[in-house]
Parts: C-alpha cells; sequence; structure tokens
C-alpha cells in the first residue's frame, strides 16, 4: 500500500470520541481496532523499509564514491519513511474512511 497517498494528518488532531464509535457504540472497541491496524500498518511499513535497505548491504562497496552514493540513497530512503504519517494517524484515518474491515465475533450470532 502507498501511504504517501493517504490523506492522513502529518501531525495528530484532536478528534470527537462520539464521531469515532457511531460504528462500533464503543469507545474501547473502536480504540482496539485503531490499536490493531496501526499495528499491522507498522509492520508492513518496517518490512518494506527493510526490504530496500537490504539492497544496499549485499553490495561489497570498493570506492569511496560508491559508499558515499549508496549512503546518500540511504539517507533519502530513511527521510522518505520519517516524513510519512505515523501508522495510528494512517489506521486512523483508514477507520474514519471506512476502509478498515472488522468483526466482532461476540456480536455475530
Amino acid at each position: 500500500m502507498d501511504y504517501k497517498k493517504s490523506n492522513a494528518p502529518i501531525n495528530t488532531i484532536t478528534r470527537d470520541v462520539n464521531s469515532l464509535c457511531e460504528n462500533t457504540e464503543n469507545v474501547y472497541e473502536t480504540v482496539a481496532i485503531i490499536g490493531k491496524r496501526a499495528n499491522q500498518i507498522s509492520v508492513e511499513i518496517k518490512d518494506e523499509l527493510k526490504r530496500k535497505l537490504e539492497e544496499f548491504s549485499g553490495n561489497a562497496v570498493d570506492n569511496l564514491e560508491a559508499e558515499v552514493f549508496d549512503n546518500r540513497e540511504q539517507t533519502e530512503i530513511s527521510k522518505y519513511y520519517e516524513r510519512l504519517p505515523k501508522p495510528v494517524l494512517l489506521a486512523t484515518q483508514e477507520y474514519i474512511e471506512d476502509k478498515t474491515y472488522f468483526r466482532n465475533p461476540a456480536k455475530i450470532k
């Protein structure tokens, strides 16, 4: 998933808790849903970053120019991921936009 295209805010903003829990009618369930999705997003982002940075670790660099270029690319990749919204902000935005699938097995009859 391309998280850069998400319209989630970069900074934390205040949300109306009552409007967030309209779907579940339970604040704690809503927080649990958003928290679990934030953990999933965090794992996805970490795996993606790890895959991109592994490309640099396998290369044996012989000269200084190539090493500087690789370091510059690694820095750019790291900066890209640092500028992304935090996983909890992405998860909250997905929840607000009804892009999060969730179910409560206790409520299914």
